[in-house]
């Protein structure tokens, strides 16, 4: 018999994709540097928590979970699962299956910056990561999900 609080692992709404990319200026002239996020991703790892999954930067509305961050060549590397149930996170489950979504932003908090006179932006050489959210446009076009499990 199957113990009643122990269940199959979800498969569907699981999420894949790249919260940020390095080298690459954001539309608020935002360009986060390789190692930007070491620190925070250690700081997350040893608390046993991840950032917050929130649907469009809106504090009030968290709509699942980060289950595994990684900094890798590219960026932001995130695979979550949505809370599916949750009103929104079942909207964004639609959304994300039909391609009407599929956009994502970091939360932060700046540590360490430099300004790069010559191209006009402020390189993050640190930051305090705070929450990953699915938008609809992010400042980053690159960051986006590449992958939704939908079985």
């Amino acid at each position: 018999m199957q113990d009643a609080l122990v269940r199959p692992a979800q498969k569907k709404g699981i999420i894949i994709g790249y919260a940020s990319f390095f080298n690459v200026i954001d539309q608020q002239r935002d360009q986060i540097a390789k190692g930007a996020f070491a620190k925070t991703l250690k700081t997350w790892y040893l608390s046993g928590k991840f950032p917050k999954m929130l649907w469009q930067h809106d504090l009030t509305q968290p709509i699942g979970v980060w289950t595994h961050l990684r900094e890798d060549a590219k960026g932001l590397y995130a695979k979550g699962r949505l809370a599916l149930g949750v009103a929104k996170a079942d909207e964004a489950y639609l959304l994300l299956k039909e391609g009407a979504l599929e956009g994502l932003s970091i939360g932060f908090r700046t540590r360490q910056a430099q300004q790069d006179k010559d191209r006009k932006a402020r390189i993050l050489l640190d930051i305090d990561l705070v929450e990953i959210s699915l938008v609809t446009f992010g400042s980053n076009p690159q960051a986006r999900v590449h992958h939704v499990k939908a079985y």
